[in-house]
């Protein structure tokens, strides 16, 4: 079978067990085609000299001589049977700022608009279990940061991900998702539609797995590390201390990338982790404006993010489902604004709130209500 380049940088990422600094160090040394002919006898790099200098196991120095070709052919298939396409690291459309950071990924598969790898991106990110406050912030901070020319990127997860994703896609923009798994498989199943809307707006979804690749836990510092590599700044809007999202955030700072957080109350256990982050020098935002400052953006429009009466329909579909004491935040929430966020009548929703004051989850104060836990 006739082998393209492609071919080559998939061998590399098979080689079992071999940093990828080290093996795109191999490549500046030897030369990639190079590197797998070692079994050939007109070969100008002998296996001994590879390994003593290399420090290279048996397994990866047979991976180097006998990659399976077969196995990386089926690759590209299924890669081509979900409509993805491979973006090798020496690929012109290959992002310019990934190459910057200490593990680039060898290849990435990318189904979508690839033209946006290498436009200016704004990660925001956050909890899977936001309050309904954290998710209308990630969609307001989307919807003006992508009207100022930003491509959005976050992780298709739910909560913040999701919210910043939609926030993008209600002005008709492009938004980026990098998931943790096979571009053949959906996760988490609901985000179904949200992906078919992503690609149907020309957006991209991006992995750096192999299909067929399901979602296990050390797959998600891999992508948090791209999401922070392929982007500017990250924005971390809500993060419980322990948190994926203070991993992506400590990913942009090890790879020069500005930190933004959004503040909340001390009484929120989901901002705690933004305090922390803002307590260790990442940039306190209030409004889509001081990113764009801080980024070199002259914002063009007068940007609010203060809470709507109305929240976007397409948002309002997730929130639904959540109980009603998640439509009081932990600042004052109108009580136009629960009527608005629950669809319920007012008359239900005073009823409602009046008891939970009496079970001491809410106070009333001037404007409105308060969650107290």
């Amino acid at each position: 079978m006739e082998k393209s380049n492609t071919h080559y940088w998939l061998a590399l990422k098979l080689v079992p067990r071999l940093a990828i600094h080290k093996k795109l160090a191999l490549v500046d040394s030897f030369g990639l085609t190079a590197l797998f002919s070692l079994s050939t006898k007109t070969s100008v790099l002998s296996s001994s000299k590879l390994t003593s200098a290399n420090n290279l196991t048996p397994k990866q120095l047979a991976a180097f001589q006998h990659p399976d070709w077969c196995l990386i052919e089926k690759i590209i298939e299924q890669s081509t049977a979900c409509d993805s396409e491979i973006i090798t690291f020496d690929n012109e459309y290959y992002p310019k700022l990934v190459k910057q950071i200490y593990d680039p990924p060898l290849v990435l598969f990318i189904q979508g608009n690839k033209s946006l790898l290498n436009q200016t991106q704004l990660a925001i990110i956050g909890s899977r279990s936001a309050s309904i406050n954290g998710r209308e912030s990630a969609f307001e901070f989307a919807k003006e940061l992508a009207m100022q020319g930003l491509v959005i990127t976050s992780g298709l997860a739910l909560g913040i991900d999701a919210a910043a994703h939609q926030g993008t896609l209600t002005i008709e923009a492009s938004t980026v998702a990098v998931v943790a798994t096979g571009l053949d498989k959906i996760y988490p199943a609901k985000h179904k539609v949200l992906r078919k809307n992503i690609i149907a707006q020309h957006g991209a979804i991006i992995s750096e797995f192999l299909p067929g690749t399901s979602p296990k836990p050390g797959h998600f510092p891999k992508r948090n590390r791209l999401i922070s590599g392929l982007s500017a700044g990250v924005l971390v809007v809500e993060a419980a201390l322990k948190s994926g999202s203070l991993i992506t955030a400590r990913c942009a700072l090890e790879q020069n990338r500005d930190v933004f957080a959004i503040p909340s109350s001390i009484h929120n256990l989901q901002a705690k982790g933004c305090h922390w982050l803002i307590k260790q020098g990442a940039k306190l935002v209030e409004e889509a404006a001081d990113i764009l400052e801080e980024l070199g953006y002259e914002s063009s429009l007068v940007i609010n993010l203060k809470p709507q009466l109305k929240s976007p329909a397409n948002i309002n579909n997730d929130l639904c489902g959540d109980k009603f004491l998640a439509n009081v935040g932990f600042e004052i929430t109108p009580v136009d604004k629960v009527v608005s966020r629950s669809k319920l009548p007012i008359e239900v929703v005073l009823t409602k709130l009046t008891m939970l004051e009496l079970n001491g989850l809410v106070t009333a104060v001037p404007g409105g209500y308060l969650r107290v836990r």
